[in-house]
């Protein structure tokens, strides 16, 4: 079977060494004579793939002690009101800085709860960069600061973490595990598992063990992030399928030699499809170079008209999902840690052979 390379960005493509061996113990996992989506959550067999799955999590991240894993549900997007309602305690504010269309949806939804300071946004520049430092009016009373590492639409990526003097929040959610990070940094991490973790369905929470007990009384038990964490990611019944497929995943990821060597590989990914298009008259990214993303790669056509073709030919060549998001046009090839080099190169040779004929 010959698969498309899948340039998604997200649901995305997952490493095919993990559909293999979801494939194989579809009908019977370990001699259990059951599929993981049968079991109960409850059940010793698949606390067992639970435990196992957070090991590995911790093992990649290197994650220290006093940090709680939660396996939740509702996305991202359910996280952007979660994280003020458990954090805010006895605050009225909250810094956040807006670089792309994902830190305005968390900012608008967290106007829901408390006072939000924008200590800089780079929205009148078409979100191309991330305001430098000097430009950020940060609020010494807030109760966190949030920002978006990576803005998986507009393909703006930051790569130094910001130093703040209160809690730091991040969403992570499309460049968690594409390299290491010092997750003492943070005082809370959130990632859905739709880029680099596996299916949708699953959320993904880092937390410092400091931060819980905070939650507004209005909050539903089961977003409490101290009652998740007491009850091990089990308040109810979890998305187990897609925790099972998580976690084999940290084992491809451990096996392919840790966030380490995924850096070496992603970085060496994006830098040959950022050459492809910056050699070109024919294609650009905008992207300021200093903040250009390893894994949410955006880029036009300088003659848009040709957008309908450039799409149709590079599918049928088994280059799919190359549509830029709906709000800004385009291309975008997603490359995360399951999208092998092969796939970047093909997806360049393509380009090169298309300005060729059309250019």
């Amino acid at each position: 079977m010959n698969r498309p390379y899948n340039f998604s960005a997200g649901p995305a493509v997952l490493p095919e060494e993990v559909l293999r061996q979801a494939q194989q113990e579809m009908l019977d996992w370990q001699g259990s004579g059951m599929c993981v989506m049968e079991m109960s959550h409850r059940s010793k067999e698949f606390i067992s793939i639970a435990e196992q799955a957070e090991a590995d999590f911790r093992t990649l991240l290197n994650m220290p002690d006093h940090y709680k894993v939660l396996f939740m549900q509702g996305g991202a997007t359910a996280q952007f009101s979660l994280v003020p309602l458990n954090l805010l305690s006895e605050k009225e504010s909250a810094d956040y800085i807006n670089t792309g269309q994902w830190s305005t949806k968390a900012i608008k939804e967290a106007q829901r709860y408390c006072d939000v300071n924008v200590v800089a946004s780079s929205a009148e520049e078409g979100f191309t960069r991330i305001p430098t430092r000097d430009t950020w009016q940060v609020n010494p009373d807030a109760a966190y600061f949030h920002y978006t590492p990576n803005e998986t639409i507009g393909g703006v990526e930051f790569f130094d973490t910001p130093e703040v003097d209160v809690p730091l929040v991040a969403d992570m959610s499309s460049t968690i595990l594409s390299r290491p990070v010092d997750v003492s940094k943070f005082g809370l991490i959130y990632a859905g598992a739709q880029k680099n973790i596996g299916p949708a369905g699953l959320t993904l929470v880092v937390v410092d063990e400091a931060l819980l007990g905070k939650a507004a009384a209005a909050t539903p038990s089961i977003f409490d992030y101290q009652k998740v964490a007491a009850a091990d990611s089990m308040l109810n019944t979890p998305p187990t399928y897609t925790w099972y497929i998580a976690g084999l995943v940290f084992k491809w990821l451990l096996d392919k030699g840790g966030l380490e060597q995924m850096a070496i590989t992603n970085k060496e990914k994006a830098e040959k499809l950022y050459a492809a298009i910056d050699s070109s008259d024919f294609y650009v990214n905008k992207v300021d170079i200093a903040c250009r993303s390893w894994m949410n790669i955006p880029f036009i056509l300088k003659n848009s008209e040709l957008d309908a073709a450039f799409l149709s030919e590079a599918k049928e060549v088994g280059l799919t999902t190359l549509k830029g998001h709906r709000s800004v046009g385009g291309m975008r090839a997603s490359i995360y840690n399951a999208m092998p080099k092969e796939g970047v190169d093909t997806l360049i040779g393509f380009m090169k052979e298309f300005e060729r004929t059309k250019g």
